[in-house]
């Protein structure tokens, strides 16, 4: 397999378990002693960056996000939508359930109900970068690289230290619109945030390679 082919193999899908598992557990530790609690609600990834932010969540919410979780992660995706759907029916200010909600239906490739989540995700919070780099794949991935390329720049100027976001735009400039500066740059900076993704040292010499050859 060539280096090219695997990386689009990489970017063929988004951060599904990053997102949902994360949240899901950190939803656990939320209480309900109130009809709608005022909640911290805290959005992560393994690499250790992490939104909080407030919502006011119902007290049947959280078993069935828990519960949407379960079913995304064992891509059962049609229970977890049925599930996401009650949700942000109930608690129509819980982000991290549209970003979830989004990223089920682009798994089954109903790529315009995960823009319409991803966009009153952003209603909600138009600051929310999780949101835009989930927004940016789904454009990538119906062709709209440029507004993908938007997504994602936004994404990092709320949160530069968003490395899945900037591998993203790396990926974008490089494979899609064959933006050589940009998929450098940003293929370094987010090797420096993330040394240990080995595959990155590769695409940088593989980048460095055919810029050489170019010139």
């Amino acid at each position: 397999m060539s280096i090219r082919t695997e990386r689009s193999r990489r970017c063929g899908s988004t951060a599904l378990p990053a997102w949902t598992l994360a949240v899901g557990l950190l939803l656990i530790g939320c209480t309900s002693v109130m009809p709608t609690p005022q909640a911290a609600v805290e959005t992560t990834n393994p690499g250790g960056f992490s939104i909080t932010e407030s919502a006011r969540v119902g007290m049947g919410v959280r078993s069935e996000f828990d519960e949407a979780t379960a079913a995304i992660e064992k891509k059962k995706f049609q229970r977890g939508i049925e599930l996401l759907e009650e949700v942000v029916m109930t608690s129509p200010k819980l982000t991290a359930a549209h970003i979830n909600l989004a990223i089920a239906y682009q798994q089954i490739e109903k790529f315009d109900l995960a823009e319409a989540a991803l966009l009153r995700a952003l209603e909600v919070n138009p600051k929310h970068p999780v949101a835009h780099n989930e927004l940016g794949i789904v454009y990538r991935r119906t062709g709209r690289f440029e507004d993908a390329r938007s997504s994602y720049e936004a994404a990092l100027a709320l949160h530069p230290e968003f490395h899945f976001a900037r591998k993203n735009l790396a990926i974008l400039c490089d494979l899609f619109i064959s933006d050589l500066g940009c998929a450098l740059e940003h293929y370094e900076l987010y090797h420096e945030a993330d040394p240990a993704d080995e595959a990155a040292a590769i695409w940088i010499a593989d980048l460095k390679n055919r810029a050489g050859r170019e010139d």
